[in-house]
């Protein structure tokens, strides 16, 4: 196998794991909003984020979830904590899993960044709970 031919498996690979956590409405967006500027960029993460890390098989999609969760927590990267949170839906981690992870990050990453995720994934949330029930955001 070529390396084209292994980057065309890995960005396959990537886009339909991208479909599978993110949903179809979050990556058609992503793609509808791509330029030549970032082209390189939505490839680089389809391929490495997606097609290679997310991608593996010892983790499932609920761990690599909650571990991505808390990381973006630690990190202070609000707008992926609300992506990632929304993206429990569809990867099975729990709203106890999330907890739990931001839990850690107030012991390893300190108590603000924890705060603050939690005050995010609680909006994400009563978002979610908001369209179940069919009421405005």
């Amino acid at each position: 196998m070529t390396d084209a031919t292994d980057r065309a498996d890995r960005y396959a690979i990537g886009m339909a794991t991208r479909r599978q956590v993110l949903g179809d409405a979050h990556v058609d967006r992503a793609q509808s909003q791509t330029t030549p500027f970032d082209q390189d960029f939505q490839t680089f993460i389809t391929e490495g984020a997606w097609g290679s890390v997310w991608s593996r098989p010892h983790f499932t999609k609920r761990e690599r979830s909650i571990v991505t969760i808390a990381l973006l927590a630690a990190l202070g990267q609000d707008n992926e904590v609300a992506m990632h949170v929304r993206a429990t839906q569809n990867t099975g981690a729990s709203r106890e899993d999330v907890i739990e992870a931001l839990l850690h990050v107030a012991v390893y990453a300190g108590v603000p960044a924890a705060n603050h995720a939690i005050k995010i994934a609680k909006s994400v949330y009563e978002e979610i709970d908001a369209a179940k029930n069919g009421e405005a955001p």
